[in-house]
């Protein structure tokens, strides 16, 4: 997000270290602040993915992480259109702390750039939304999605226009692609956050 989203904050852009992202989330749920903001800011990152993931899972009953979890965001919007079995991943504890209860069959405190302590071809969907940011979670974390999503399942996140280049998601995402491990189904401009000009790409992809 950009400098201006958090007046109080120091910007997304100039953290370095997973420890500062954790504490600067922690610090931005006080209050029920984050969620304050991210309905005041129309962020409609969580709906508008849930609604394309919908499109080409037509399995409520689908096994479904959600990396990057954060308060649940992602998780209401999938128990609106019926989904229902879902694992939650963050880094931030007071996040996780303020997901609605019983929302999620699971809920971890993990840092998304180290191995995720699931089997290989574990679940039918990888969602990870408003993750792929500044000091965030890494390209490589691309692969470790791939690694715990079934055959033929689906991988869909957002990914800041800002980083999608420079930071390596691009190349990571047409390495996996050149080498047979996923193909594309969608790929487009997300609204995202447009309130705060904070654009971001959305992709689904399937696991091959």
């Amino acid at each position: 997000m950009a400098q201006k989203d958090i007046g109080n904050k120091k910007p997304l852009h100039e953290l370095k270290t997973t420890n500062e992202v954790m504490h600067y989330y922690d610090e931005w749920s006080k209050n029920n602040k984050y969620n304050k903001d991210m309905n005041d800011w129309d962020y409609s990152g969580p709906k508008e993915t849930v609604k394309v993931l919908a499109k080409h899972q037509k399995n409520k009953k689908a096994n479904i992480y959600d990396a990057g979890c954060g308060s649940g965001l992602v998780g209401v919007e999938l128990k609106k259109i019926g989904f229902s079995n879902f694992d939650g991943a963050d880094i931030s504890k007071k996040l996780l702390n303020q997901v609605p209860n019983g929302l999620y069959n699971e809920l971890n405190h993990s840092d998304l750039n180290k191995k995720i302590l699931k089997n290989d071809n574990f679940y039918d969907v990888v969602m990870c939304v408003g993750t792929f940011t500044f000091a965030h979670v890494k390209a490589h974390a691309i692969d470790e999605f791939v690694r715990i999503t079934k055959i033929n399942g689906l991988i869909c996140f957002t990914i800041n226009e800002a980083i999608y280049i420079d930071h390596g998601f691009k190349s990571k995402i047409d390495n996996l692609i050149n080498d047979n491990k996923i193909k594309e189904i969608e790929f487009f401009k997300s609204n995202y956050l447009a309130s705060k000009d904070v654009n971001a790409w959305l992709g689904l992809y399937k696991v091959l």
